[in-house]
């Protein structure tokens, strides 16, 4: 890199790996509230406060409307591109007693035993899975 832009060209090709959220400083400032959120759910007090009244307990957050949004849908793809980190999310799901391979099988456009077996057979391929624009 020879200059302070060519960092923002870089973290831009990021932006290029289909059905990735890679996890920039820029997303981790976007999503800090969010990810303060999700890690609050590791005390039990405030999981039961949680399950109690999701709505209430998310307006004690100053996270966007958007970013509130998607935790109510369990938008998890939609949380990674707000600035959410998938271990700090973690505690959303496994606050709903959902596992982690199935909550990122939600992720994809497979179901969960379909999603599972992709992966015990070695994941997805890497054609077409390594750029947008270049189709690769």
């Amino acid at each position: 890199m020879t200059g302070p832009a060519d960092i923002h060209d870089y973290l831009a090709e990021l932006e290029d790996i289909p059905g990735t959220r890679v996890f920039t400083a820029a997303r981790a400032r976007q999503g800090y509230h969010l990810n303060q959120f999700a890690m609050s759910l590791m005390d039990g007090a405030n999981r039961e406060r949680w399950k109690a009244d999701e709505k209430a307990y998310l307006a004690e957050w100053p996270i966007t409307d958007d970013q509130r949004q998607a935790v109510i849908d369990r938008d998890y793809n939609r949380m990674l591109e707000l600035g959410g980190n998938i271990y700090f999310l973690s505690k959303i799901f496994s606050t709903d007693g959902i596992s982690f391979a199935e909550a990122v099988s939600t992720m994809t456009d497979m179901s969960f035993p379909d999603y599972r077996d992709m992966m015990m057979q070695g994941g997805r391929s890497a054609k077409g899975n390594r750029s947008i624009k270049g189709g690769y």
